[in-house]
């Protein structure tokens, strides 16, 4: 995360600052976008070649890691910048978003899960900037556990499992599905409770 999202608050007591562009939480949310096509091609070119699978979820865990380092990085130093707040959640959402698209193209994950999880992501994603207008949505900790079980399922899919391995992916992508589809009414209501809120008379 170049920079802190709507639902971030700094670390630091200073307000944010626009800076400059060239920084690198930047620089690694730009790493991220350019390995977004990059593991897609890995993923969907090799998908049953036990070393190239190794590679693709490295590649998908070393991206995961700079959005956690760009993240902190952002709200350290109080570095805000418009490209950071627009390239960040797209890249985010590009990254994952691959990752389930490629999962169920290459037959390894069903269609309805990813269909479920991508509207979620995007619908939440969107309606989250629309409600800026009333206030900021706090991200809560059950958004966080989601992102973290998305993350683990997905590298747990992408690595080359033995059986009994894989059933715990599965059981972890499952955790993930549920997680997300709780967490995203939660973010509905919090939504219909903030518009009230900002639109009741005085």
């Amino acid at each position: 995360m170049s920079s802190p999202g709507p639902a971030e608050e700094p670390s630091s007591s200073q307000p944010p600052v626009e800076t400059t562009p060239w920084n690198l939480p930047n620089a690694l949310t730009a790493f991220r976008l350019v390995l977004v096509p990059v593991f897609a091609w890995m993923l969907l070119a090799h998908p049953d070649t036990f070393g190239w699978r190794l590679a693709t979820a490295g590649a998908f865990t070393l991206a995961i890691l700079t959005d956690s380092i760009d993240g902190y990085l952002a709200r350290k130093y109080n570095i805000v910048t418009k490209f950071g707040k627009l390239a960040d959640p797209i890249a985010d959402k590009a990254l994952t978003g691959m990752a389930f698209i490629g999962l169920s193209i290459i037959d390894e994950l069903s269609w309805w899960v990813t269909i479920v999880i991508l509207v979620r992501e995007w619908g939440i994603t969107l309606m989250r900037f629309v409600m800026l207008r009333y206030g900021v949505m706090a991200a809560n900790r059950g958004g966080k556990i989601k992102t973290v079980l998305q993350s683990v399922a997905v590298i747990g899919y992408l690595l080359p499992l033995p059986g009994w391995a894989h059933v715990i992916a599965m059981v972890v992508m499952a955790s993930a599905f549920v997680v997300t589809v709780v967490t995203g009414f939660d973010y509905i209501r919090q939504a219909v409770k903030l518009r009230r809120q900002a639109t009741a008379p005085p």
